[in-house]
Order: C-alpha cells, then structure tokens, then sequence
C-alpha cells in the first residue's frame, strides 16, 4: 500500500513539475521574448517571485520519493525506472540551480526604468537551459508512469 501511494505521488510530483515547465515553455517565454527590455524586466520579476520557493522544493521531495520507491521495490525494470526518474528529476534541479537561476538573479537585479545601454539579452540562453530542463523533467515523469504501471 505505501509503494502505491508514493508511486502515485512519484508521478504527481514529476507531472506538475513538467507540466509547470511545458507551460512556461509554451506559453510564457514566448510572451516574454516578444517584450521590450524594461517590460521583459519587469515581468520576469513579477512572474519569478512564487516559483522560486516552490518548485524546488517540488522537484526535489518527488526525487526523494523516486529514491524511495527504487529501496522499496524488488529488482527489476520498475526499480531502474525509479532510479532513472530520480537522477533525471535531479538533473532538473541541476540545470535550474546552475544555469536559469543566476540568469534570473541577473535580470532581477536590474531596474526596469534604467536598462544598461549594453545590456546583452540573456532570453535566448535561458530559453535553451528551460528547454534542456523541460525535457528532462518528460521524460523523469514518463519514467515514473511506466514505473508505476509495472509495480
């Protein structure tokens, strides 16, 4: 009983992190592209503000429950699948604690109402490290679904 209830938060959790991901990727980094600097300042700063403590603390406890569930199955295909869900989850973390967070940490620092002059947009680079991360955080889930549907 408790290897179904954190198999199905195993997914859960891998399923809002990609699905908060994919949307961002769908819907909110194209806006921002298409914004002026100081606008695309200023949203970046206003969206920024509840994702920061929550996501990683959702990507990391589903992790934990991954590395959970690998100690609690027997050997087999589920097991490894646990495993690979696990290490891609931290592999989102990784890539967001190392490369999107100090490209956020830059932006925030800037004041809207006086952009530098040589200000280097830095979208088209944080877009490529989100698109990395959303992927991976895919293919963690479709690791957990096909865990869970073999236990």
């Amino acid at each position: 009983m408790t290897a179904v209830v954190l198999g199905v938060l195993a997914v859960l959790g891998s399923g809002v992190v990609a699905g908060v991901l994919f949307a961002v990727a769908l819907s909110v980094l194209p806006a921002l592209t298409a914004m002026p600097p100081d606008r695309y300042v200023y949203t970046h700063k206003l969206i920024g503000r509840n994702w920061d403590p929550t996501m990683p603390i959702i990507v990391l406890s589903s992790m934990l429950v991954c590395i959970v569930l690998a100690v609690l199955s027997p050997p087999g295909t589920g097991r490894t699948l646990y495993i690979v869900g696990a290490v891609l989850l931290l592999a989102v973390s990784v890539v967001s604690h190392f490369c999107n967070v100090p490209i956020n940490r830059r932006v925030k620092g800037l004041d809207p109402e006086s952009m530098p002059v040589d200000w280097s947009d830095p979208r088209p680079l944080w877009r490529r490290w989100h698109t990395l991360r959303t992927a991976l955080a895919v293919l963690a889930v479709l690791a957990n679904a096909v865990a869970i549907s073999l236990a």
